[in-house]
């Protein structure tokens, strides 16, 4: 239930004025704050057990650090208005609620298009939910963190299901466990018969660690919350 008054973040060209659920969200992330009024609960109690629960926590995972982010939410999560409509419509009413939908298209990007058309040609569920996620992760891929991070994950597992309950061929043929962005851009170049790596073997390549390195770490929302904690004790 939301408690009576706001709190206000700068965000992109103005500020952006949530609904407060009382004292829990003092001194809480943009990113934390907008999760909470897209489901009513803090991403770390999300119960994601089942599938359709864990396509909304994503969703909303991934929206809520668009938000947080300069930049209109077309921009920042590639979808476009008919599409980030249509979700608002079956997913979260608030965003329109709470006028946060852009008013513009954003100009769409080769590169996106390129990785969002590589998850595409690989969908293994039906309905909106894979297309919108094919364009959400192409675009967040842009950015430069881990990719889980940069959708606004709690760790790197909840991508890897995400990939494999909605892009499952492409999932299943990253048998070492390579990063996902690199994975992503290393189909890409096979697809179009080109080499990318320097040597045949990746235990013998100097990039090994940049492919292959540890993506583990404390998503934003986490360590945000963390700070809190320790400033309130």
């Amino acid at each position: 239930m939301i408690v009576a008054g706001v709190h206000r973040y700068a965000v992109g060209p103005a500020a952006l004025v949530l609904p407060a659920f009382g004292d829990a969200d003092e001194g809480a992330s943009p990113v934390a704050a907008i999760y909470r009024v897209l489901t009513g609960q803090h991403s770390a109690a999300a119960d994601i057990a089942d599938d359709r629960e864990f396509d909304r926590h994503v969703l909303a995972s991934i929206l809520a650090v668009a938000l947080s982010e300069p930049g209109s939410l077309t921009e920042r999560s590639g979808l476009s208005l008919g599409d980030l409509a249509g979700l608002a419509r079956h997913w979260f009413p608030q965003l329109m609620e709470l006028a946060l939908l852009p008013s513009l298209d954003a100009v769409e990007d080769e590169e996106v298009a390129m990785v969002r058309d590589l998850l595409l040609a690989h969908r293994s569920s039906d309905g909106e939910v894979g297309r919108w996620l094919a364009t959400l992760v192409a675009r967040r891929a842009m950015e430069p963190n881990h990719l889980w991070e940069d959708l606004g994950l709690r760790e790197r597992p909840e991508l890897t299901r995400l990939l494999t309950r909605h892009f499952e061929p492409l999932a299943s043929a990253n048998t070492n466990n390579m990063k996902w962005k690199r994975f992503f851009y290393r189909k890409l170049c096979e697809d179009d018969g080109i080499v990318m790596c320097s040597t045949p073997v990746c235990t013998r390549c100097q990039d090994f660690a940049n492919c292959f390195g540890d993506e583990s770490g404390e998503s934003r929302m986490a360590a945000r919350r963390r700070e809190v904690e320790l400033r309130a004790s």
